[in-house]
């Protein structure tokens, strides 16, 4: 099992949640409004660093638990959906998920 994350521009959700709806095996996400900033190095035309570190700009952060078959055409589709090209369109990373169960069960019954 994996666990799917991206920090993206708010103006792609939308767009990344249609797309990431229609694929097979598709589990659901979780969303949250985030701030961030980069790198130092990846502002362009900054005059300090204290403007280079304070700069932050809203983001989406998706969070996704997938079954091993699915997790990496998940990831590729949100790189696809949420890139514009620009410094700034977020970053995507996988984890390993070592166990997860769904909370609304009431008796024992199958991890995810």
């Amino acid at each position: 099992m994996k666990e799917i994350k991206a920090v993206i521009r708010p103006n792609k959700l939308s767009t990344l949640r249609d797309a990431l709806v229609g694929m097979p095996g598709f589990p659901g996400m979780t969303v949250t409004r985030v701030e961030g900033c980069s790198a130092p190095t990846r502002h362009i035309g900054k005059n300090s660093i204290k403007d280079q570190l304070t700069d932050y700009s809203p983001k989406v952060r998706i969070e996704i638990v997938a079954s091993d078959e699915v997790a990496e055409a998940l990831f590729q589709r949100v790189i696809e959906v949420a890139q514009t090209g620009h410094y700034g369109d977020g970053l995507v990373w996988i984890c390993d998920v070592e166990r997860a169960a769904f909370v609304f069960k009431t008796t024992p019954g199958p991890e995810l």
